[in-house]
């Protein structure tokens, strides 16, 4: 082997543990940054709390008065309301909490409420059905108007007690004292219509498939049926006995 040749192989060799040298130290210098990076932001997790508690002191003044109850209530425009029951059910403060971060005042609402109330249950998108504390009966707080919702008072409503959902189509409505049932129709939810009252139910069973519930009173059965559910029932089964 010549000199010219082992020279060149010698270059070779240097340059190459040069550039190993180089790539190493490139990867010491970037893990270091990595690592840095990754305990900064672990630094900056910790410093963050996952609790946050807003005292009424921190939101606006009509958020600071004493209420009786509340609702929550989404809007078809993404933004979510809450209500708040003041002075005995005469009240409703409004806020827009759709950003928790900044709650804000939508106003307030007078209603014609005989006295303080109780939210039992959504009767739609824009209704919420309600419950008085001192025996008066039941009312629908009309939602359509966000800021200046009404209070309608269900006529032919006589049952106090708890209540049950038949879906969007109506309501069973229980007696407290003893076990009698009014079914309210709610085909127009912001004026639900008592339809029929039953008086000694024994027992009650629904059958979630066509939707209907069964009555079995000291008189006989009574039937409450829901068309819509029914139809798709008979649709559903149509479409698997026939599935092309």
């Amino acid at each position: 082997m010549n000199k010219q040749r082992i020279v060149r192989i010698a270059q070779i060799e240097g340059r190459s543990t040069l550039n190993k040298k180089r790539i190493t130290r490139f990867a010491k210098l970037t893990l270091t940054a990595i690592a840095a990076l990754t305990f900064a932001g672990y630094a900056e997790a910790r410093n963050h709390p996952k609790i946050i508690v807003t005292r009424p002191a921190d939101l606006p003044e009509l958020a600071r008065k004493r209420g009786q109850a509340m609702l929550l209530h989404a809007t078809g425009d993404g933004r979510t309301h809450l209500y708040i029951e003041q002075n005995d059910g005469a009240r409703l403060a409004v806020f827009d909490v759709t950003d928790p971060g900044h709650v804000t005042v939508e106003g307030s609402a007078q209603v014609d409420a005989p006295g303080a109330f109780d939210f039992v249950s959504s009767l739609g998108d824009y209704a919420e059905l309600v419950r008085f504390r001192n025996g008066h009966g039941e009312a629908v707080l009309d939602l359509h108007k966000v800021k200046t919702p009404t209070l309608n008072k269900i006529q032919g409503l006589d049952f106090q007690g708890s209540t049950e959902r038949l879906g969007g189509d109506g309501l069973i409505v229980a007696d407290v004292n003893d076990p009698n049932y009014q079914v309210v129709d709610l085909s127009n939810p912001v004026a639900p219509n008592p339809v029929a009252e039953v008086k000694h139910v024994l027992e009650k069973i629904t059958n979630d498939e066509t939707g209907t519930t069964f009555l079995l009173a000291v008189d006989g059965l009574y039937v409450i049926r829901r068309p819509a559910v029914e139809e798709e029932y008979e649709i559903h089964q149509q479409q698997m006995s026939d599935p092309g």
